[in-house]
């Protein structure tokens, strides 16, 4: 299960060379309306790689774990990739107890060195404000991000952000305490990772991995599960 784990991850970092494709995408996913998701950022992992994260307060991003790397720069207020504004460099503060290659605590907080200021195109999301139980979150979520249209595909990223809705399954199904799932063919894919499962306008998780044999089963990160840490960080 962890080597399957491991490739899933890097499936989901992985990006290719620069062009542009429109059936490139969250996997089933439709274009956003630009700046409709004024919270979403863009990160650059490295020349070839990028992930997905979520502006929680000015000077706080969330992403996954596994996108972590040292010359990580994020970009807020984007919508096309190809008209980037000015990146911010950041401080990186994945979880002590995230390890490459095993499931769990796939959460990384990245603490920007430039507060972002806020308007009509980047703004905050809310977190959970309490840890809640697993069936009491709305089921009905979306995510979103610039990664590819098909699970298979090796394409190029999306240069627009995308989005789709997915419902989240019993949890028992989702393999460990600390993530949420949804299954279909619809949802993250390569260069999603890191990106926000919103329900009801609250970010209830990050994109941490898929399994595509299994029913396309995606798992995220439940923040909420994680609030004591996030707030002792930012606070």
């Amino acid at each position: 299960m962890s080597i399957l784990w491991h490739i899933t991850t890097l499936l989901l970092l992985r990006s290719c060379t620069p062009g542009f494709s429109m059936n490139d995408g969250i996997v089933g996913g439709r274009v956003s309306i630009p700046h409709s998701r004024p919270y979403m950022v863009y990160i650059r992992v490295s020349e070839s790689k990028i992930c997905d994260g979520v502006l929680v307060r000015e000077d706080f991003v969330i992403t996954a774990a596994h996108c972590n790397a040292s010359h990580l720069m994020v970009y807020l207020g984007v919508d096309d990739t190809t008209i980037l504004p000015d990146g911010v460099a950041v401080k990186r503060i994945p979880h002590p107890d995230f390890k490459e290659g095993t499931i769990g605590h796939d959460i990384m907080l990245l603490k920007l060195k430039t507060p972002a200021i806020l308007s009509k195109n980047v703004k905050t999301i809310a977190l959970p404000k309490t840890e809640n139980l697993k069936h009491e979150i709305v089921k009905n979520c979306m995510v979103m991000g610039w990664g590819l249209q098909s699970y298979y595909t090796h394409g190029s990223p999306s240069k627009v952000l995308r989005e789709t809705n997915v419902t989240l399954i019993d949890s028992k199904n989702c393999g460990t305490n600390d993530t949420l799932c949804s299954e279909g063919t619809t949802g993250p894919a390569l260069g999603d990772s890191g990106g926000p499962l919103v329900c009801g306008n609250v970010a209830n998780g990050i994109v941490s991995f898929f399994q595509p044999k299994e029913n396309h089963r995606t798992s995220y990160t439940d923040i909420s599960k994680y609030l004591p840490w996030i707030h002792h960080h930012m606070n």
